[in-house]
């Protein structure tokens, strides 16, 4: 296996041995880069699934796969090498064409060997330095979208940073409320797929009938209640990520049906005859522990191992206790936002009160706690016993009206259903079951618009 410090891989690719032979001679030349050959299309996508490649230049006339079908086939390949167009002079119209399909840069033939050098190390550049920015998407992808300070969660860090620059299937693990699809998600953010489709279905949420329909699609008329044709989740992650969320409460059949579409990259839709290809990511996340569940006879083993290829095993909360404090601030200055609150913050007391807690529900518990203070805070410095939300630390601070409470409820909720609609009122609306007028009203009337 190549090292981080190795040198870039150049495919050249051409049905012509002898103009093989030339381009090869002129990049060996220089040393510091590592050739390889292929004679068609179809050999070159053979050699790229091997990995390793970093930059692939082909001729534009070939018999079978041609140099054109090869670069838009390399463009939907998610982490597949960017591709260089060898054409014939006077064929700019089509080195136009090949980059707007997704080639790289082009060169025409005859070519002078420096001038081939200098595309070659334009492109390579080019190259790394977009799995540079890869990179360090992925390194600050779970600071996006987590809070942190712990050792262990700066290790879960590191292993989403290196799991997203390869188009793995990963198995999240963890007691539930640790955040593993919030994980999930910072996976997709920094992988080769985040501009693609990113799909999340919860296997515990359905029957097995109806979990085979939603992830493999449906014939109209396929059983009683199909009254149209259905796609599936795999076909609408196609390209993309897909989530499966609670994999452990997948039923056996299920599984089995699972496994053959990963390893066969193809699925039968229940009610047809066909096969449909697909091209999906998969990110599992569970709270059961499954090597258990194997040994009971509960889940597969060869499905198993098919998606325990990278590991990520969240940990609780109560293990990392220096996250609680960022955390409870995070939450504190998210749901004064949310209800309409300035300046609140938790008093030394309190935060020191949730530093001391064990979090049977991690993260999600201690979110809930805080969004309880903050609902019910009359005063900018929350003191109250966050256990204990009925007492209050002094005479002297004034309980929040029903009509009061109520208000700061509306807003929240609102606040929070536009967020999840992306700011679009009238689906924001049709969700919470009201008028886009009345929506509107209530925005204003909320300080939200």
């Amino acid at each position: 296996m190549r090292g981080p410090m190795r040198r870039p891989l150049v495919l050249i690719v051409d049905d012509e041995a002898a103009l093989r032979y030339t381009l090869r001679a002129i990049l060996e030349e220089e040393g510091d880069l590592d050739v390889e050959e292929a004679s068609d299309g179809a050999q070159a996508l053979a050699r790229v699934d091997r990995g390793g490649v970093d930059l692939v230049l082909t001729d534009l006339r070939m018999p079978n796969t041609d140099g054109m079908e090869l670069i838009e086939e390399l463009s939907r390949r998610p982490g597949a090498p960017r591709a260089i167009m060898i054409t014939a002079h006077g064929s700019e119209r089509m080195a136009v064409e090949a980059m707007k399909r997704g080639a790289l840069d082009y060169f025409a033939k005859p070519f002078e060997g420096d001038e081939i050098l200098r595309v070659v190390r334009r492109s390579l550049e080019t190259v790394r330095l977009n799995a540079e920015n890869r990179t360090l998407r992925a390194a600050l992808s779970l600071r996006q979208t987590m809070v942190f300070s712990s050792p262990q969660m700066h290790r879960v860090a590191a292993l989403v940073e290196r799991a997203a620059r390869r188009d793995v299937t990963v198995l999240i693990t963890g007691e539930s409320g640790t955040g593993k699809e919030l994980v999930a998600k910072a996976l997709v953010r920094a992988s080769a797929r985040s501009e693609m489709p990113y799909v999340r279905f919860n296997c515990a949420a359905l029957p097995r009938e109806l979990a085979e329909s939603e992830l493999f699609g449906h014939s109209k008329g396929a059983f009683t209640g199909a009254v149209s044709k259905r796609a599936g989740l795999f076909r609408e992650a196609d390209g993309g990520t897909l989530l499966l969320d609670e994999i452990g409460e997948l039923d056996l059949l299920t599984q089995g049906k699972l496994l053959r579409v990963l390893q066969e990259q193809e699925l039968r839709p229940i009610g047809e005859d066909a096969t449909v290809e697909v091209d999906v990511r998969i990110l599992a996340a569970t709270n059961r522990n499954l090597g258990r569940a194997v040994q009971e006879g509960s889940f597969r083993e060869d499905l198993y191992y098919r998606l325990n290829v990278v590991s990520i095993q969240m940990p609780p909360l109560r293990e990392r206790p220096e996250d609680v404090r960022p955390l409870a601030e995070h939450f504190t200055a998210r749901f004064a936002d949310r209800y309409g609150l300035q300046g609140v913050r938790l008093s030394e007391r309190v935060l020191t009160r949730l530093e001391q807690a064990r979090w049977p529900g991690n993260v999600r518990e201690l979110q809930n706690v805080v969004e309880r203070l903050v609902a019910l805070a009359d005063e900018p410095i929350i003191d109250e016993d966050p256990f204990d939300a009925e007492e209050t630390s002094g005479a002297t601070i004034r309980r929040l009206t029903l009509k009061e409470r109520m208000a700061h409820f509306e807003r929240g909720l609102i606040a929070a259903e536009m967020e999840r609609c992306g700011g679009n009122q009238s689906e924001t609306a049709r969700r919470l079951g009201v008028s886009r007028p009345a929506l509107i009203d209530k925005l204003k009337r909320h300080g939200l618009k």
